[in-house]
């Protein structure tokens, strides 16, 4: 694909232009038009390091998915996008909007999505605490989806992830980088407001622990968690997953949703529910 190539393209059912650009290190959907969109640069498509990208071909459509945030971008193939915040370039026409392509052999919150996941309890304007953000790919895009009126708390164990978590938070002022031990919530309750939904994404054997501590700290009664859940080799996977749903349960956090992964993650699901839902009202 030549990077430079110029295609026509519909975001939203409005005519526009697009360009594509394709390299080492990413692929961006740049759609020139009106607007102050906010817009950036992407991460790249395709599964894992030998991904060929997303491919438009001559005439894309994006279509908002029923995530609100969350965009499919249908083309000669299709993707998982999600509209950027962060100033790029600008365009031959002045202003324009960018797509950056979510991959979900790269992130579990993207593969839940295309796996069917029901709600994922992130709308704009929403503040989520995410455990296990790593070096910050899938923390962008829920920075994306949150918008400029959300916030993302991002905790990240890893020294070295958290240097480039702390270079992503640059770029985006919704995100706030936390190099902390999510188990241990009380070293970082100075910086984290209450929220509004937990992602966990830590694959460690207390898991489901270090969820309940941190929604005791920072999850509002009412407030939802999704966690990516991994089987260990030892064990049959729904043994695994039907084990930490008990886990959850006993700590006041209540599943009311789970897929697995497949095909883009093996032995890995993602439990979403509420944390301590106000009793029912007797009718």
């Amino acid at each position: 694909m030549n990077m430079n190539s110029i295609y026509r393209f519909q975001p939203e059912g409005v005519k526009t232009e697009c360009r594509f650009r394709e390299d080492l290190a990413s692929v961006m959907l740049h759609v020139y038009g009106g607007g102050s969109t906010p817009r950036g640069r992407g991460g790249r498509g395709g599964r894992g390091r030998g991904g060929g990208g997303f491919k438009g071909g001559k005439t894309v459509v994006i279509e908002p998915h029923r995530h609100e945030g969350v965009f499919i971008a249908r083309g000669k193939e299709d993707a998982l996008v999600t509209l950027n915040l962060v100033p790029g370039s600008e365009g031959e026409n002045g202003e324009k909007i960018e797509y950056r392509v979510w991959n979900p052999f790269r992130s579990k919150l993207a593969a839940a999505i295309l796996g069917g996941v029901d709600q994922i309890h992130m709308p704009p304007g929403s503040k989520v605490l995410y455990l296990g953000a790593a070096s910050g790919t899938t923390v962008s895009h829920v920075a994306d989806v949150v918008g400029p009126e959300g916030l993302v708390y991002a905790v990240e164990f890893s020294h070295r992830s958290g240097r480039d978590l702390i270079n992503v938070a640059k770029k985006r002022t919704n995100i706030i980088p936390i190099i902390e031990d999510a188990r241990h919530p009380h070293k970082y309750r100075m910086l984290v407001g209450m929220v509004d939904t937990i992602f966990a994404d830590v694959a460690q054997p207390d898991q489901a622990r270090i969820v309940s501590l941190n929604a005791q700290y920072f999850l509002k009664n009412g407030g939802h968690f999704v966690i990516s859940i991994k089987a260990n080799s030892t064990a049959q996977p729904e043994a695994v997953f039907a084990s930490e749903v008990k886990k959850l349960i006993a700590d006041k956090l209540k599943p009311q949703e789970q897929i697995t992964l497949e095909p883009y993650e093996r032995d890995h699901a993602v439990v979403v529910g509420v944390y301590r839902p106000p009793p029912k009202k007797a009718t």
